[in-house]
């Protein structure tokens, strides 16, 4: 029966992934680098602009690069509950108490702004998931502020415990995000040791287990494809992320990090939708051009007469890849069906190569066709788009073009 141990492991790992999504808001930010993204999608006036909800920043970004319309779609219902938050709140509020939630953490004055100004702007369902989670942002303390929330969140807060706690990382860490140059922070970086301080074998086995992967929205297939490029296998990938941020990226810039380090972002070190002037630009209508929608890609384009401009489809097909091929096919099927030729799609993946979109094939006007033929690569823009990622945690970045489309 030995056999069957590869096939049993695999459809357990892949229902403990399940389980979490199923019950849990997973992530409370994004991590993609929307500035990438603008320079990926080149977007336009008139574009139509369809994303992964995930935390519901990028989508905000997206207005704010100028698109006349932005769907974000999500088969969690608990990501579009967070966004219809936002929304809410960039409705709502003035910028200091809306920075004050999304920036800092938390606010004392939480229970008053959510029942006094944001509850009843919310869906149903929105209203019944933040009934039930009002201590995610009434908490003074770092532990309990919102961007360690949520299931990635608690990995991340736990990392950070353990950088600080047990390697004793803390004078380390304020030095590299107080450095004024990259060099400053290489040399921090290598003085410290932090790497080999902090790649201890307790956290290379615990980033390994499939209870933190699902928990950090890590599917069985994306960790295949990180072991299958990576000789340090998923520890080695996470090592080498951090090393990445910490070495070849400007912390004074770099959100992402200062917001998994610190639990909390900075007026000066934050996304775009939460400095003044572009919460201002939002709040004077561009919100009103955000459309939130809970389901499957394939189902909102099927639904859709409209046509689709560009697509920003984060790392969701690695998994999808693995688990539902088939779904996958249809997804790009109705990718076809729904957008006009020359429509741009990024995406990322945890693997340097993907191979999963050469055996595709898609209906195209009634035809069976391989969906390579179908696809623009770019792969030295690509690879320019990557080296500028500002969160180093995937293998590669990929834009295309539809060569055909309606």
């Amino acid at each position: 029966m030995a056999f069957r141990t590869a096939p049993i492991a695999e459809n357990w790992r892949n229902s403990l992934f399940r389980l979490v999504h199923r019950n849990q808001l997973v992530y409370v930010a994004c991590f993609e680098d929307p500035a990438v993204d603008r320079l990926a999608l080149e977007i336009k006036p008139s574009d139509r602009v369809v994303t992964i909800t995930s935390g519901g920043c990028n989508s905000l970004d997206l207005l704010l690069a100028g698109a006349r319309e932005v769907h974000a779609v999500d088969v969690n219902p608990l990501q579009t509950a967070l966004l219809e938050l936002r929304i809410a709140a960039i409705r709502g509020l003035q910028h200091d108490d809306f920075f004050a939630l999304f920036g800092g953490g938390w606010s004392p004055r939480w229970s008053e702004i959510y029942h006094d100004a944001l509850r009843r702007e919310l869906s149903d369902a929105a209203r019944a998931f933040w009934d039930g989670h009002m201590q995610w942002f009434a908490g003074r303390g770092w532990r309990r502020r919102f961007l360690y929330q949520g299931s990635a969140g608690l990995v991340h807060k736990l990392l950070r415990d353990y950088a600080y706690r047990t390697c004793a990382l803390g004078d380390a860490i304020a030095a590299l995000l107080g450095a004024t140059t990259v060099a400053d922070q290489r040399e921090i970086y290598a003085r410290h040791q932090i790497r080999k301080r902090f790649g201890t074998p307790l956290l290379r086995w615990f980033v390994a287990r499939p209870l933190a992967l699902s928990l950090l929205g890590i599917p069985w297939q994306q960790r295949r494809e990180i072991e299958a490029h990576h000789p340090g296998g998923v520890a080695g990938h996470a090592l080498d992320a951090l090393e990445r941020a910490l070495t070849q990226t400007p912390l004074r810039e770099n959100y992402f990090w200062r917001g998994v380090l610190e639990g909390e972002y900075t007026r000066e070190c934050c996304p775009e939708f939460l400095k003044e002037t572009e919460f201002a630009r939002l709040k004077a209508g561009l919100i009103d051009r955000l459309f939130t929608h809970s389901g499957t890609l394939t189902d909102f384009l099927r639904a859709s007469s409209d046509p689709v401009d560009k697509l920003s489809l984060l790392d969701h097909m690695d998994w999808m890849s693995g688990y539902d091929p088939a779904a996958l096919a249809e997804e790009w099927s109705a990718i076809l069906a729904r957008c006009p030729k020359g429509a741009r799609i990024v995406f990322r993946s945890a693997a340097r190569e993907v191979r999963y979109l050469e055996p595709i094939r898609v209906q195209l006007d009634g035809h069976e066709i391989a969906l390579t033929d179908v696809l623009v690569s770019y792969p030295e823009r690509s690879l320019e788009l990557y080296a500028r990622e500002r969160t180093g945690i995937y293998g590669s970045i990929h834009v295309v073009d539809l060569r055909h489309g309606h």
